[in-house]
């Protein structure tokens, strides 16, 4: 389980539990996966459980998915049995235009470090994360 923002400069594949932002190059969320919050990404493909919006040049939504959020996309498929509950809006400029990934090409994701006070906080799991370490957790059900 992970408590806080996740930032990677590469792909992230996901089979535990996240309460926080992801912001990567690909996402992709297992079966037994659930995430809590946002996802700002170039690709990104669900087949666990998601409850936030997720912004994203192409995004999968696998038949045992399940979506409660807003998609801001350029591609979208949805799998036969896909659950999905929101918004769908199709836009050719989602990243540039929603400045999810900052003054930085999109294939390039800005690190963001949350703040308290005046020192950056982060985990270990991010620092290993943004050195390109893949998280794979334990998953819970839905």
């Amino acid at each position: 389980m992970i408590t806080g923002d996740v930032t990677s400069k590469g792909e992230i594949h996901l089979d535990g539990y996240v309460q926080g932002d992801i912001h990567c190059i690909s996402l992709v969320l297992g079966e037994n996966a659930r995430l809590e919050g946002n996802v700002v990404a170039e690709k990104v493909v669900i087949g666990g459980r998601l409850i936030g919006s997720v912004q994203a040049r192409l995004v999968t939504l696998q038949a045992k998915s399940r979506v409660e959020g807003d998609l801001f996309h350029q591609s979208l498929a949805m799998e036969h049995g896909a659950y999905f509950e929101g918004k769908s809006c199709r836009s050719k400029e989602v990243l540039e235009r929603q400045g999810a990934l900052g003054d930085q090409p999109a294939t390039k994701p800005q690190l963001v470090t949350e703040k308290r006070g005046d020192k950056p906080s982060t985990t270990p799991t991010q620092s290993l994360l943004e050195a390109g370490w893949t998280y794979r957790g334990v998953g819970e059900d839905s």
